[in-house]
């Protein structure tokens, strides 16, 4: 018998999920003084780098690779290399996507699970002590 599990994108409720994840992430980010560094490295409107996270996201989560056909492939160590992320910054982003993925309709074990490998993702950025 063949099993066919659903995918994270999926699982976060497929385009429509994705996109309102993102946007509280960036909602949060812009709204809270506890994400007042990393909020400092984005520009000053967030659209494109709605757009940008919205379309990795999409690929790694199992969806369309929308940021693959637009910019190549995502080599996110190199893009993120131009800015200085530290603990504080890794830390800050981190409480902001948990802080979204808590106030998601997600299921409570994919939200466990989501913050496990952005924890890990957003460790491998750290170019800085």
């Amino acid at each position: 018998m063949i099993e066919i599990n659903p995918s994270l994108y999926e699982l976060i409720g497929g385009e429509t999920g994705l996109r309102s994840l993102i946007d509280r992430f960036y909602d949060i980010m812009d709204s809270f003084p506890e994400a007042a560094g990393i909020r400092a490295l984005h520009p000053k409107s967030l659209n494109q780098s709605r757009d940008k996270l919205f379309m990795f996201l999409s690929g790694w989560s199992g969806g369309p690779a929308l940021y693959q056909q637009k910019y190549g492939p995502p080599k996110l160590r190199q893009r993120h290399m131009p800015f200085s992320i530290g603990v504080i910054e890794r830390d800050q982003w981190l409480w902001c996507m948990n802080k979204a993925l808590d106030e998601s309709q997600v299921h409570p074990v994919v939200i466990e699970q989501l913050k496990s490998r952005f924890a890990e993702i957003a460790d491998f950025m750290r170019n800085k002590e």
